[in-house]
């Protein structure tokens, strides 16, 4: 089926950094800088991501935009005015450690702005009905931030920003945020805790990010209570293991909530060669997880579906995997293979721990249901 998809990206969001310096020369305003010696948040990831979409030919079927940045007013219906303050402050000064794994260099606080620019417009697209869905190649991510503190590479709430001003000025009543990065995405979960309009859903690494955290048993507060979800899965869980987690969990707790609009938190560090986690997913496995969740759109909310890019650092392996992730959104085949999908696919459990694996899934959507 051939969609409308919307592609929002901008040049500048690539430049947010995590120093001053492109090797030992400052670059002053006119120059990338480069994101930091080893720093694992390289705009590498996603560029490679859109020249693929590029030379695949991919890109000639998608809806390509930019946007403006988010506005101060968007930001305060999220984050506290006291943080943004010292966040603009720092990135004025040149930048430095605004929270726990949370470097800016010059600029950030503007380029961040524009990040969340970019997820506002790609929902906005979406309601509006000026695509079918989309997909926001935001950068810096955002869902480890909480209001008032910035954390793991992540500066303002891109995905929670675009949900109150869709809510402020599109009328937009019942949300769910799917968040398949391989990370917790808590700072989502500690804004939308206490509220019944907003299902929050985390399939991530059991005790990876924020370290130690599991969250199986967090399930909101309040008016929110039952609206969060946490899927903690363990090390080494494969394809089999996400799409069990998708169809017995995933899928019947949207069919609960019946969202007018789902957002997918898309990261692509569950993969098997990122160098933050210990997962085996491949880019067949986001294909097949981006397809379950447009068919649940179409079913509950009218197609509606945004995905915005978080996490994700293999600079050789996420431009295949976000590449399966928009043929799927678009309905348009490329004539790209994967050239790793064999191997990774060899990497995937053996029959005693895809059974532990099957076993946990049912667990934690046993409790889930009770």
């Amino acid at each position: 089926m051939n969609r409308t998809t919307a592609f929002f990206f901008d040049e500048m969001s690539l430049w947010h950094s995590a120093g001053a310096h492109a090797l030992t020369l400052p670059v002053g305003g006119w120059v990338q800088p480069p994101a930091g010696s080893g720093h694992a948040e390289s705009p590498e990831t996603k560029r490679r991501l859109k020249s693929l979409l590029d030379v695949s030919g991919l890109s000639r079927h998608l809806h390509l935009r930019s946007a403006p940045s988010a506005t101060e007013e968007d930001l305060l219906r999220v984050h506290t005015s006291a943080y943004l303050q010292r966040f603009k402050a720092l990135s004025d000064a040149g930048g430095g450690e605004l929270g726990p794994q949370a470097p800016i260099g010059p600029g950030s606080y503007e380029i961040a702005r524009l990040s969340a620019g970019l997820t506002l417009a790609a929902v906005d697209a979406v309601l509006k009905g000026q695509a079918h869905n989309a997909y926001s190649l935001s950068r810096p991510p955002g869902h480890h931030c909480l209001a008032d503190s910035a954390m793991g590479f992540c500066f303002l709430a891109n995905i929670a920003i675009a949900i109150e001003a869709a809510k402020a000025h599109n009328g937009l009543g019942k949300v769910a945020v799917i968040d398949w990065d391989v990370h917790h995405g808590n700072g989502t979960q500690s804004i939308f805790e206490e509220r019944a309009d907003v299902l929050t859903v985390s399939l991530h690494q059991d005790a990876c990010y924020p370290p130690g955290y599991s969250g199986e048993q967090d399930r909101g507060r309040g008016a929110g209570l039952g609206a969060n979800i946490n899927i903690p899965l363990p090390p080494g869980s494969g394809h089999a293991t996400y799409l069990q987690a998708m169809e017995r969990i995933v899928v019947p707790a949207l069919e609960r909530f019946e969202p007018e609009l789902i957002i997918v938190a898309c990261g692509y560090d569950a993969n098997a060669v990122d160098p933050l986690a210990r997962m085996l997913l491949h880019s067949e496995s986001f294909r097949l997880m981006t397809r379950t969740l447009c068919l649940a759109a179409e079913r509950l909310c009218q197609g509606r579906l945004v995905l915005v890019h978080e996490g994700g650092y293999s600079e050789a392996y996420v431009p295949f995997c976000g590449l399966a992730t928009l043929e799927e959104l678009s309905g348009v085949r490329t004539a790209v293979d994967d050239p790793m999908l064999e191997f990774v696919q060899l990497q995937q459990p053996g029959a005693a721990l895809l059974r532990f694996q099957e076993q946990w899934v049912e667990r934690l959507a046993r409790g889930v249901s009770d």
